[in-house]
């Protein structure tokens, strides 16, 4: 009798870490202090935004490590949301996870990759269109790029996980090789001590930056607009963090998942919360907080490099940010199609989703995420589905570390190899002041809440016709 294909436990403690990292350094830390500048306007909200962020990213990480350790199976937070509330629940986060999370993070990073591939060959870039209008739908060369991208890093995944683990591994590496060196530099090259001490002379001085027709408004904030302001400001930070727990969904294959599942999470969460702290400061050493928040396109990395580096910045930024998309959709496609993968053998995905292939890993499952993720990407609507989606995905964090407290009632007796650190209080903290987020985004910005919440509903219908099918077979 053939033996079934299972998955193969191939990756170790540092893979995990590494697609952590991977997975959650993409385009985002060279583009969106840009946004929080003008949100906050000083140095030193600046940082305490990307702190508080690194905070509530690793005080998440260290709460899913129990949970990690309780279900070291493939599906990770879909598993945990099932096993904690119910398979309804787990399928609500698994639909919106395949519909935008994670094919929308996916489109958006491939295109990133294409964008800045058109700073060292225009014919490549955004502004290179093939199809369609400028202010309308339109196909540029940038989306075919990130489309090529997806296809690539796809096909290689189908091959078995060494040859994404590998890929992992390699341009990890490189993106916090030359992250690093870019804070370096940023601090050796750059000797206008003014710079930096006129940004921290006014460090709690917050106010909304605003530029019109040419002249730059500075509006003081009060306490209470300054908490929405912080708020509104950390949606750009938290996407940034985020994809952090795609460690989870590859828990099948991953030596030991019950101790090295958790130990990645904190490892991995630490060192990108040092590195986007870090950068920041180094924007501040060669740039005004204005500078910052007027930076050209966003693109606050590149505006930097110039000044630390001259006509060559752009080139190296450039470079930079396609190594870090490539090796950040690399640890998105292996780890998503996992989720799928344990949704159909639940019966609620595709059922060709359930398939391994003859090198273990679930082929079919990665090219249905790929295909989604490609019209997405030719569409040009994942940018708007992604801010949609940050107030969903606060959501279902809350409710999966919510899960651990009902799961230590539920299941009291079952194996913990690891709890959840500072529990309860730490865990707490987390779903305190997410929740918070949550309410600010949700009386203040709806365009960032109510599109995300109505894409969680259209699952429930979806998710009984799913289960009818099912009863009926």
């Amino acid at each position: 009798m053939e033996n079934k294909p299972s998955f193969h436990r191939t990756l170790t403690l540092l893979d995990g870490a590494l697609l952590v990292i991977g997975s959650m350094i993409g385009s985002g830390i060279f583009i969106v202090s840009a946004d929080i500048a003008r949100n906050v306007g000083s140095a030193g909200w600046l940082i305490v935004v990307w702190l508080v962020s690194g905070f509530i990213t690793l005080a998440a990480a260290l709460s899913y490590g129990e949970l990690s350790g309780m279900y070291p199976k493939a599906g990770g937070q879909y598993v945990y949301l099932r096993e904690a509330f119910g398979k309804m629940y787990g399928f609500l986060y698994g639909w919106s996870f395949f519909a935008v999370i994670q094919t929308g993070t996916i489109a958006a990073v491939g295109v990133a990759f294409g964008k800045f591939t058109g700073y060292l060959n225009p014919a490549l870039g955004d502004e290179h269109l093939l199809m369609g209008v400028k202010d309308g739908f339109h196909i540029s060369a940038a989306q075919l790029l990130g489309v090529g991208i997806i296809v690539l890093l796809t096909f290689i995944n189908t091959q078995g996980v060494k040859s994404g683990k590998w890929i992992q591994f390699f341009f990890t590496f490189a993106k916090i090789a030359a992250m690093a060196a870019l804070i370096i530099f940023g601090f050796i090259f750059v000797k206008n001590h003014a710079i930096w001490q006129n940004n921290w002379s006014g460090a709690w001085a917050a106010k909304k930056i605003t530029f019109t027709a040419g002249s730059i408004l500075h509006e003081g904030l009060t306490t209470g607009t300054l908490i929405v302001s912080l708020c509104v400001a950390m949606v750009g930070a938290l996407f940034s963090s985020d994809a952090w727990n795609n460690v989870t969904f590859i828990a099948g294959e991953i030596k030991r998942p019950e101790r090295n599942i958790g130990l990645s999470l904190f490892i991995g969460t630490l060192v990108v919360t040092l590195l986007y702290v870090s950068m920041n400061l180094m924007y501040l050493n060669v740039m005004s907080i204005t500078d910052i928040a007027h930076a050209p396109a966003d693109r606050v990395a590149v505006a930097a490099s110039l000044n630390i580096f001259g006509a060559a910045g752009t080139t190296i930024i450039a470079v930079m940010i396609m190594i870090s998309t490539f090796g950040c959709n690399n640890g998105l496609i292996l780890s998503g199609a996992r989720v799928y993968y344990t949704m159909a053998n639940d019966g609620l995905f595709l059922p060709a989703a359930k398939k391994l292939n003859n090198k273990g890993v679930p082929a079919k499952a990665l090219w249905m995420q790929c295909i989604w993720a490609l019209l997405l990407c030719i569409s040009g609507q994942y940018g708007n589905l992604l801010d949609f989606i940050i107030f969903t995905v606060l959501l279902f964090y809350i409710l999966t570390i919510a899960g651990i407290f009902k799961l230590r009632k539920t299941q009291p007796d079952m194996p913990r190899p690891y709890k959840a650190f500072g529990y309860p209080v730490i865990p707490l903290i987390y779903i305190i002041v997410a929740a918070f987020i949550c309410v600010v985004l949700l009386l203040y910005k709806p365009t960032y809440t109510w599109p995300g919440l109505i894409i969680v509903l259209i699952g429930i219908p979806i998710y009984y016709i799913l289960q009818k099918r099912g009863a009926n077979e």
